[in-house]
This record gives C-alpha cells, structure tokens and sequence, in this order.
C-alpha cells in the first residue's frame, strides 16, 4: 500500500476529539397484536416480550439484547445468538456503552462502559392504523474506539420523519478489531468482531422489524465517520446482500482503504507483547482471561501527530466477512441496487487539526507537508499555499479535509452511481465554535444535532438558531423521505437531483439548498493527479 493511502484511511478514523438468532418464543397472537400502538409499550421479539417506554410521540425500547453478553469464550469470538426469556423484559433502561476510553488520569486510562454491551435501542413512532414503517439502523462514530447507542436520541428523526430508528452497540477497540491467527476459528477470521456485531443487529432487525410495526424490506444502514466506514464494509461484504436496501454514509467514503490482513496481524502482534501474551503457549486463552479495561485502555499512539498516526483498530480487508476493499468491492457492483445518501461536511479535518497543532507557523506548515507527503510536498503547498488562508492551521486542515474526507467522497459516489441511486451532499453550515482562537466552521460531526439529540456534552455544540432549526427539520425530512421512498424530499425545499454525469452535490446550510462546485471547491482533479503518481 502506498503511504499516501495509508495515510488517507488514518484521518478517516479519528473522531476522539469530537465524541465520543436464539429459538424464537412463540407466542400466540396476529402480527397487528404484536405491534406498539398508542397508549400500548409492549412488542414481542423472536426472543420474548418486552415493555418500552411512552415518549413524545414515540415508544421507546431501550437496552434490547441483540445478542449474547461477549464475554468469557466469547470474548475474541463470532456474536452469539441472545437467550430467550419469559415474562415481559423491561426495556426502559438506555443500552449500556461497550469498554472504551473514559479519560485519563495519572493512572492512565479509566475505561468506560461494559463488557457486556450488546444492546440495541428502539424508537418507534406512536400512530393508529397497520402501514409498515422504514427502519433505519444508525452506526455511531467515535473511530472505532468510542461511542454508544445511548449518545443519539431519535426522537425528532423518528417521530417528525414517521420511521422507526435503532441505534447499535457493537465492540470496540481491541475487543472489537483485534486480528491475529490465534484466534482464528470455525472459518471465521479475527479482526472484525465489531462489523460482525453490526451485522447481527441487520439479522435481528430483519427478523423483528414486523413486531415494531417496520417493514424488514425498507432497511436502511446509516452512519457517521466510523459508523459510516462500517456501512461501506457492510456495502461489500457478501453476507450482507439483502439485509438492507438503502445506506446512508455520513463523512466516512468508502473510498479510503481499511486495514489489509497484514498490516491488522502486525498490529495484533504488538497487542499481545504490550499485555503479555506474546509468548503464552496459548495466546488467545490469555486474552480471554485479561482484565477487560488492560484490553480497552490498547489506544493509538496519541502523542504522534494526527497527519501521521498509524491505525490500529478498524474494519480489515482480505478477511471471510470483508473479501476485499469496500471501493473495490464497489467496482463491481457488490451494492448493486442499494440506494446511497453520502456526504461531508464542508470543513471535516478542522476538529482534528486545530487541537493537534495549535500553534502551527508557516514554516511548521511546509514541515509538516514534508513530512506526510514527501515527494508531493511541493505540489501540495503550491496548491493550498499558506497565505491564502486565515492561517497556516487552517490551510493544513484544508489539505487534510480536500485529501481524506472530500475527493474520497466524491470517488465513492461516482462509483457506487454506476450502479444504483446516489444523492450527495455537502454539509456547509458553520458552527461558530472555535478552538486555539481558530474557526472550527463546519467540521467534523456538527451535522450530527441538525438529525439528532445528542447526549454528548462533551462535543459543546451550541443551541440552535430559529434557521438552523428550520435547515434541522428540512435535513430530517430529506433523510427519512430517502427511508421512506429511497429519493430525498422535504416539502417546500428545493429538489434533490440525483448524482450522476453531472456529478450534483447539493449544498446544505441556512444561507442556501442548492447545488455546489464541490469537485472544483475541494481540488479533486489536483488529488487524482497526485494519486495516479503514486500508482
């Protein structure tokens, strides 16, 4: 692998900063009975009854078990089918976080969440009459080692937009990503524990969707960053095929590579010598008997710059559930059919480089692009030169932005239109935030509270403006229309047209819908060039 690509599918993943089937229980009963209706919380699962919660306008299911807790033998393991029970299961409680980093302390770092973490959330529009609702599966972000179902209230997505929303835990970090031949088994290959998680909940959701009033035909798979790198797995792999019929991939093309075989067993070697399993006579047995925090505290090396981190937990190709690469994959049709929403925000890397490199000079700056793309450095800086930005930090960010999130977007979409719907957007409403006396714009993550209500009070997103709250409910609209009907919609705002030749990419801020230059804006011929030296 080239070491631009490598680098390319390194930005993709970082999202710290901005965070965060068993026997079926028969019962007897019509499928209308089995359904949530007004004044009514209860639904019955393929593995037994369960008892939600009365919202504004919803019903919500929180902490369903999807599967078996992952722990002991199945730690390291395929997801498991979950046990049935008797009696009607409360389901009012918000699904647990799996493990991952909760801050850190002299002691280094405090670990978050559960082992036991594989839980679902449910959100289901309150209404009368027997319609199948669409489903979305939302993905959480958070870089493959952060985030949980429990940060995204769909409250306003489901009820505004007449869909019913799940949000997923799956595993994460090592727990979810760590691949070496040791624990290889059953003809399963180690490494994508957590996209195996994500795929169970597509079969749960197909096989429960009816009892929560959803048609299991109207799925759609949607994420953001990580979450959205995941779907584009799911896009790929052949295991897949039929679980959904839309995706939704919100700042994560499918474009940047993921982890090949290789490169995941090399960093699963260093895995086992840092927690001192490296010469067990049997490795996989003295990881399943760590403490789960020595497991989840195995982070990427923070003190190395974020332009130049390696990866170290993702999704990895080559393996039985992801053959090969998901733009690969893609070339030939594997999502054939499945109807695409994707997009980036106007200012993606802004987040990432502004904490990174606070105090970034001019000089600092051509250093930088040296030491990332060496031979290219040249081209690079006479392309984004640093006078003609605000400042030299931003003028990274720029590069940064236009090289992973942008130009890979737009490849994704142009191939993926060869065979199916695509719409693609541009995210371009500007937050206000700042950081190190910098303008953040629309960086990395703030499309998220214009769909959802975040729980993550760490992210210091401010309230809304009467306009932004408009642009929020224009975006639920174009969204869930897309559920709904696989074409984006919203009454009174402009019409979405589809990419295709003329590659459109509608512009989404309170200023103005309408479509961009987005290949011109982001210099993605400059960054086709650059990629064709390489090759």
């Amino acid at each position: 692998m080239q070491p631009h690509s490598r680098l390319v599918r390194t930005m993709i993943i970082r999202t710290v900063a901005a965070a965060v089937c068993a026997v079926a229980l028969i019962v007897s009963g019509t499928p209308a009975q089995a359904q949530p209706r007004p004044g009514r919380a209860t639904a019955r699962l393929d593995s037994g009854w369960v008892r939600g919660a009365a919202g504004a306008g919803v019903t919500v299911f929180s902490g369903i078990p999807y599967a078996a807790p992952p722990t002991g033998d199945r730690r390291f393991a395929p997801p498991a089918a979950p046990e049935p029970w008797i009696g009607n299961r409360d389901a009012t409680a918000p699904s647990p976080s799996c493990p991952q980093p909760g801050g850190f302390d002299a002691g280094g770092v405090r670990v978050a969440g559960q082992e036991d973490c594989l839980y679902l959330d449910a959100v289901v529009p309150r209404r009368s009459g027997h319609r199948r609702l669409p489903v979305i599966v939302w993905l959480h972000g958070g870089g493959m080692i952060t985030g949980a179902a429990g940060q995204y209230d769909a409250t306003r997505l489901a009820s505004r937009g007449d869909a019913i929303v799940i949000t997923a835990n799956y595993r994460l970090g090592a727990l979810g990503f760590l691949a070496t031949p040791a624990l290889d088994a059953g003809g399963v290959d180690s490494g994508n524990y957590g996209l195996l998680d994500q795929h169970a909940v597509l079969r749960w959701v197909r096989t429960n969707a009816a009892a929560l009033g959803g048609d299991p035909g109207r799925v759609t798979l949607a994420g953001q960053s990580a979450g959205a790198r995941s779907a584009c797995a799911h896009l790929a792999a052949p295991a897949a095929r039929g679980l959904f019929a839309r995706a939704i991939l919100q700042s994560g093309p499918c474009a940047v590579p993921f982890l090949s075989r290789a490169e995941a067993d090399r960093n699963g070697e260093t895995a086992l010598a840092e927690v001192g399993c490296a010469g067990a006579a049997d490795p996989a047995g003295c990881l399943r008997a760590l403490p789960v925090a020595d497991l989840a505290a195995l982070l990427p090396d923070f003190g190395v710059p974020a332009a130049r981190r390696p990866e170290r937990w993702g999704p990895v190709a080559g393996t039985t559930y992801l053959p090969e690469q998901p733009i690969a994959a893609l070339r030939r049709g594997s999502a054939a059919g499945v109807d695409l929403l994707l997009g980036t925000t106007r200012d993606e890397s802004r987040s990432f480089v502004l904490t990174g490199y606070p105090n970034l000079t001019a000089e600092g700056y051509a250093a930088e692009l040296r030491a990332v793309f060496g031979d290219d450095a040249d081209a690079v800086r006479e392309t984004y030169p640093a006078a003609e930005s605000p400042s030299p930090v931003i003028a990274l960010a720029t590069v940064q932005t236009d090289r992973t999130y942008a130009c890979p977007g737009m490849i994704t979409a142009r191939t993926a239109s060869r065979y199916s719907r695509v719409y693609a957007y541009e995210f371009a409403e500007d937050s206000g935030l700042m950081a190190g006396g910098q303008p953040m714009g629309a960086t990395h993550g703030w499309d998220l509270p214009f769909l959802w209500t975040l729980r993550m009070p760490q992210a210091g997103y401010p309230d809304p403006t009467t306009a932004q709250a408009r642009l929020s409910d224009t975006m639920i609209d174009y969204w869930t229309a897309f559920a709904h009907r696989g074409r984006p919609a919203s009454p009174g705002a402009p019409q979405w047209p589809a990419f295709g030749p003329r590659s459109t990419v509608l512009g989404l801020s309170t200023e103005a819908i309408r479509p961009v230059a987005f290949a011109d804006d982001h210099r993605c011929a400059f960054w086709a060039a650059i990629e064709r030296q390489e090759r």
